[in-house]
């Protein structure tokens, strides 16, 4: 089946709400069919908007009726060229930015990284392609144009690992003026960075002063706490990338491009990159946001209209806010492609790899970062399914469980032993309870504040502490009252993990404390209360153990020292659909046991 005949027999897939990538952001600067008219204080100025257009309501509609694109004519410049490209025989690839994961036999599955024909790019939102034998829909936002489209096709996907090209042919080959084919490549990526850190600092001033700006205006219509929602720190974004682009061009050699050294500009402002962070972390709030805001047809005429009035391209609100998660995820694709075609003689050379790993901790982090606020909610979860809970909420002072399983805890006076199962989180031991008929549920019994104490590895024999004897045991000892707590494992590897994990929790406070992470208070409550909506679904507590036996078989994954691209890039993908937590409870991030 020819991809003409396929646009026509293959139904077309819509993105839901805050799910499609902005595509064609590289193609800025279209001219617009209205012109200008000012927002002033307060409010839209109607009489500027009516004078031309009408209405804001006039104005949205006639945009939605209107078979024009405004910002990009024909539904994309980009698709436009793609498309002729195509037209004429040319062969178009382009490179996945992460893992498109589908069971539909429609559309195209890849991993980041793999290269795709693009054999239609008629269509906005879903391009055809094939990759070997096999073709399908899939999202354009999932991918970007290989920047040397006349590269072969086995020199791909780029690995740092094959970053020294052996080839000694590809490097002797002329490009024109004395240049070599791999100094012209290279000319081709420091032109793509270079451009596309342009057309990014204008997208963010275009959000900062078309959208932000007006909405600050609008103080009937938003609250300071929802444009925070929103917009998180995109400002600080945008103020940290004019200084890093500025930095970019002062590196730039306009005669020779293949002669820049950019990496030091990547290394200097490796660190300041790490506010992304905040901004991946906040993305999915602003997305359920904008998804409540937009049924009210007063804000879509709104952010309609600082979109028309700014002359930007024809992508929505929702759309916009993704590219900074995309930028950041991309970097380490394109430091990647430029360290290939870069000689290891070339001034550049030992930046470039340095900035690479670099970018590819930031990413890390990012990753890291978003699964820990992941696994808030899941912790909310758990402590809702415990009976009898006492206290402040596990969330208040942790926010990862580090370990879990059943010990023997020893008390005086007596030397009483009793069976309970701990979880150990960052910062606290919670201790708990089964019940005697159903093993399955737990009681809260007490905890312990971890930041207190030292862990005494106890040998096994009579223990003068307590006059007994022991076997697989350790102690906790709290350095301020001098109280002392017994515990023993069934097994003597057991109580290696057990010590292990009271070595990683130290290590997990620690490394919090130096990189700043924390938990906002907004998002403590809005796990808790998630927690507590679903357990008044009317479901009895039966039904919800299933994520206590997960938590107890499951181990809990560390992140490798090295990431597959799928992984590194994994921060950005939009989810298709909404998912069942109990449904899908396997695919979540597991714990440990």
């Amino acid at each position: 089946v020819t991809s003409a005949i396929a646009f026509d027999i293959l139904p077309l897939k819509l993105h839901p709400f805050s799910q499609s990538t902005p595509t064609g952001l590289d193609c800025m600067g279209w001219k617009r069919r209205i012109s200008s008219p000012v927002i002033t204080d307060g409010a839209l100025d109607k009489t500027a908007l009516t004078d031309d257009v009408g209405s804001e309501e006039d104005l949205y509609e006639d945009f939605r009726s209107s078979n024009h694109r405004y910002g990009h004519p024909g539904g994309g410049g980009e698709q436009l060229a793609i498309n002729e490209l195509i037209s004429d025989g040319s062969v178009v690839y382009a490179e996945a930015l992460w893992d498109h994961v589908t069971m539909d036999d429609q559309e195209l599955g890849f991993k980041a990284g793999d290269v795709i024909e693009v054999m239609d790019a008629t269509n906005k939102e879903w391009w055809w392609g094939r990759i070997l034998d096999s073709e399908g829909w899939f999202p354009a936002s999932f991918v970007r144009l290989r920047v040397n489209q006349d590269e072969p096709l086995e020199d791909y996907p780029l690995k740092v690992e094959g970053c020294k090209d052996d080839d000694s042919s590809s490097g002797t080959r002329r490009f024109g003026m004395g240049q070599t084919t791999k100094d012209q490549m290279r000319t081709n990526v420091i032109n793509e960075i270079i451009s596309t850190e342009r057309d990014y600092i204008k997208h963010l001033k275009d959000i900062c002063e078309g959208y932000i700006k007006q909405c600050r205006k609008r103080a009937d219509m938003f609250t300071e706490e929802q444009l925070k929602t929103i917009f998180g720190n995109i400002e600080d974004i945008y103020r940290c990338q004019k200084k890093f682009v500025k930095a970019l061009e002062k590196k730039f050699n306009k005669d020779h491009p293949h002669l820049s050294e950019v990496g030091s500009c990547f290394l200097e402002y490796q660190t300041e990159f790490q506010i992304y962070s905040e901004y991946c972390n906040n993305h999915p709030n602003a997305c359920m946001e904008l998804s409540r805001l937009t049924k009210v047809n007063k804000y879509v005429y709104f952010f309609e209209a600082c979109r028309l009035l700014q002359k930007m391209i024809d992508i929505s609100l929702d759309g916009f806010l993704l590219t900074p998660v995309q930028k950041i995820c991309k970097y380490p694709l394109q430091l990647a492609e430029l360290l290939k075609y870069t000689n290891p003689q070339h001034r550049d050379f030992k930046d470039v790899e340095a900035a690479l790993n670099a970018m590819k901790n930031v990413a890390r982090l990012i990753n890291e970062r978003k699964r820990r606020l992941e696994n808030i909610d899941k912790i909310a979860q758990w402590q809702s399914s415990i009976e009898d809970w006492e206290g402040e909420d596990v969330l208040v002072r942790s926010s990862e469980l580090i370990y879990s399983g059943e010990l023997t805890k020893i008390s005086h006076p007596q030397a009483k032993s009793q069976q309970r199962m701990f979880f150990l989180f960052d910062h606290q031991l919670v201790c708990c309870k089964k019940d005697l008929l159903r093993r399955d549920i737990l009681y809260y019994k007490s905890r312990i504040n971890m930041d207190d104490m030292e862990i005494l590895d106890v040998e096994d024999g009579k223990d003068k502490d307590f006059n007994i004897s022991v076997k697989n045991a350790f102690k906790l000892h709290c350095r301020d009252t001098e109280e002392v707590h017994l515990f023993c494992a069934k097994k003597p590897e057991q109580k290696q993990r057990w010590l292990k994990a009271f070595e990683n929790e130290r290590r997990q406070v620690q490394l919090d404390q130096e990189t700043g992470f924390s938990i906002t208070e907004v998002q403590k409550k809005q796990a808790m209360l998630n927690a507590s909506k679903q357990q008044h679904t009317g479901k009895p507590k039966a039904v919800t153990r299933p994520y206590y036996d997960f938590l107890m078989r499951q181990k809990h994954p560390t992140l490798p020292t090295t990431l597959p691209q799928q992984q590194v890039f994994m921060l950005a993908e939009p989810k298709r659909k909404p998912s069942n937590f109990w449904q899908n409870i396997s695919r979540l991030t597991p714990f440990r046991k």
